[in-house]
């Protein structure tokens, strides 16, 4: 297999990265304050190894890589006005590069004017909604009953939600959490029809799609594949793949977290069938957040 330090191989199109963090100058800035304010935030960022960037340096890596676009996602902040100017600085990015990066609108669903920020960020150009975090923003999946509104909201703005997921087993990390496919499946259960991006492979929850009645459940999720370098081998692609189909698996890198190159290039090493990449790398995300005329631009 190819050696994630090889050079890199040619990709059939432009790839859309669907899952990196930008963060605005002022909460860089601030990172000390909020490492202590902010549990989940502390958690990822008290380590000054853990890396936190602006628009620039995302460009630089995208033009490095050869990618047409990326999908920025704000921090799940437990805090609505840290989510409110979490927004503001990414629909102003999008503004400036509105066809090299779109955005996703970051809320916590349990406030009571999430609504109203969710409405906010699609007026915005927002192209969803995430990355939502159960343990980050203090609600849990095992009791929908929580979300009811800020869910009526997205479905009536017609975009997704990506949310942050994790596996009921296996080896800690910091950020995994506890969003695993048991609880996930609660909430899943209560709101049909939202349209569901579950990220970090959805905890495993595709592997369940072998049962029938999940299978069935799952019919509006879509799973990005951020930060799988940290959690499996990267024959999940072809394995997922003949689960699941192409048609429902999101490139997405977790940049900074992860280098967007380097992990473009085991995707494109893993196996997975040539004639899934062009979904899997570009049309699946233009597709799921309505950016398909950007592709390969």
């Amino acid at each position: 297999m190819t050696t994630i330090d090889a050079p890199i191989l040619e990709p059939p199109v432009r790839p859309i990265d669907a899952h990196v963090h930008l963060f605005p100058p002022e909460i860089i800035a601030r990172r000390d304050d909020l490492v202590a304010r902010d549990p989940w935030f502390g958690e990822a960022f008290a380590s000054p190894l853990a890396k936190m960037i602006g628009e620039d340096e995302l460009l630089g890596s995208m033009d490095r890589a050869g990618f047409s676009m990326s999908v920025a996602v704000g921090w799940p902040w437990r805090d609505q006005g840290l989510c409110r100017e979490h927004n503001a600085y990414l629909a102003d990015v999008h503004r400036r590069h509105p066809d090299r990066i779109a955005w996703l609108g970051i809320v916590n669903p349990v406030l009571m004017d999430a609504s109203g920020e969710i409405e906010r960020c699609v007026n915005g150009g927002a192209s969803g909604i995430g990355e939502v975090n159960a343990d980050g923003q203090a609600f849990d999946w095992a009791e929908p009953s929580m979300l009811a509104y800020a869910m009526e909201a997205i479905q009536s703005c017609d975009v997704p939600i990506m949310i942050h997921t994790s596996e009921p087993i296996g080896h800690s990390y910091p950020g995994k959490g506890t969003a695993t496919p048991e609880r996930l499946v609660k909430t899943l259960e209560a709101f049909p029809d939202v349209r569901f991006v579950m990220a970090h492979w959805g905890g495993g929850l595709p592997f369940y799609e072998l049962m029938p009645e999940i299978r069935a459940l799952t019919r509006n999720v879509t799973y990005d594949t951020a930060a799988s370098t940290y959690l499996y081998d990267f024959s999940i692609f072809p394995a997922l793949e003949r689960i699941i189909g192409a048609d429902r698996i999101l490139f997405g890198s977790d940049y900074p977290v992860l280098a967007q190159k380097r992990f473009l290039n085991r995707v494109l090493a893993s196996g997975i069938p040539e004639e899934a990449l062009p979904d899997v790398l570009a049309g699946n995300a233009a597709r799921v957040y309505g950016i398909g005329s950007r592709v390969g631009g």
